[in-house]
């Protein structure tokens, strides 16, 4: 203990996250989340069509009912147009970054040495335009994993090879 030191650490001088050139999403992922938005108002779509339909009382209230249905439609399609313009990745030499955000812009920055595992997952709709997303399960529990949508499958593949090479190494 006597050669302790904590030397005080310049902060200016430390890498700036925000100087990193994401990758954005493939654009076909684009009419994946359009698909996922247009089933998810067609079954809505269905369920309030069917509840008018036999509760002749709440015609009355139909005109409201469809134009809140379609404001919040416009909500949800503006939402995910300003989601996936802002979501973007980046992979450096010692770590992965994932931004995202509507409102507020989130950056996730996580050290190869805290990857556990990943995986490839293909959905139904994404497998159609040749997409796939990257998960990737950290040390600090669900909360700290992350999922990165929207990559062409080649490339995802490629991915996933880096990372388990990174974690092939740490072992």
């Amino acid at each position: 203990m006597e050669n302790f030191t904590n030397e005080i650490i310049d902060t200016t001088a430390l890498p700036k996250f925000e100087e990193v050139q994401f990758s954005v999403l493939h654009a076909d992922y684009w009419k994946v989340t359009l698909l996922n938005v247009f089933f998810f108002f067609l079954l809505i779509g269905v369920g309030l069509g069917v509840l008018l339909f036999f509760n002749r009382g709440l015609l009355v209230f139909a005109v409201v009912i469809s134009a809140a249905y379609f404001v919040f439609l416009f909500l949800v399609l503006l939402l995910s147009r300003i989601s996936f313009k802002k979501k973007g990745f980046a992979f450096r030499t010692h770590d992965v970054l994932f931004r995202h955000g509507v409102i507020a812009t989130n950056t996730i920055v996580i050290p190869y040495n805290r990857i556990q595992h990943v995986a490839l997952h293909e959905g139904f709709v994404s497998r159609y335009f040749g997409l796939a997303k990257i998960e990737i399960f950290t040390a600090g529990g669900s909360s700290s994993d992350l999922e990165v949508p929207g990559i062409a499958i080649e490339q995802a593949e490629n991915i996933k090879q880096l990372l388990m090479g990174k974690i092939q190494k740490q072992l």
